[in-house]
């Protein structure tokens, strides 16, 4: 119940979101826009993502992004797709995570398609472009950068680690924080790894 409490008020949280500059409004209606459509077509938690973090026990992935209003669009989204439970699984996981801003980079109108039910596969491999199955934490990350090597990706994908100026990048795009969480590692990101096309 708890957590199904706060997707409720992390989503009433993002709808209401707002920013000071003009293009910051154009964002924030962009994302409030496709919010309503998440909001409407987001699964209520089940299974082992409705189990609620003990008093003093690390949370895991999933709730971290809950916990947080930067990442309302993220839990809407894996809400949309049903893949909740994949990100408490015991792991080792590493997640990078992109804010809300990065989902306001996509074309006006994309969060919103994604989250149609006859797009749910779609939205779902995604998501898992998104989700390593080992653990990755930054010293890691570096290493697998100084190696050349590529991630690979619960979508089946890989993506590509490199060290730009001794600022770490997966799939082109920067790692900005990384977060320790009971089931992994969190990384936050601010743009949306859409797998390439075979």
């Amino acid at each position: 119940m708890r957590i199904i409490k706060l997707s409720a008020i992390v989503i009433a949280a993002f709808l209401f979101s707002s920013c000071a500059s003009e293009e910051g409004n154009k964002a924030t209606n962009k994302t409030a826009e496709s919010s309503e459509v998440v909001k409407e077509v987001a699964t209520k938690a089940k299974g082992q993502s409705a189990v609620a973090a003990a008093e003093g026990e690390d949370m895991n992935t999933l709730q971290l992004a809950l916990s947080m209003d930067d990442f309302s669009t993220l839990c809407a989204a894996v809400g949309a797709a049903g893949v909740e439970d994949a990100l408490v699984n015991a792991g080792p996981l590493t997640t990078f995570a992109p804010l809300n801003s990065a989902f306001d980079k996509l074309p006006e109108g994309t969060v919103a398609n994604l989250v149609k039910p006859e797009n749910k596969e779609t939205l779902g491999m995604i998501l898992k472009n998104h989700v390593a199955p080992a653990n990755y934490p930054m010293k890691q990350l570096k290493k697998e950068a100084k190696k050349g090597r590529k991630l690979y990706m619960a979508s089946g994908k890989y993506l590509v680690v490199e060290n730009k100026a001794g600022k770490i990048f997966v799939g082109g795009t920067e790692v900005l924080q990384s977060v320790k969480v009971s089931n992994g590692w969190v990384h936050v990101i601010d743009d949306v790894l859409v797998p390439a096309e075979d």
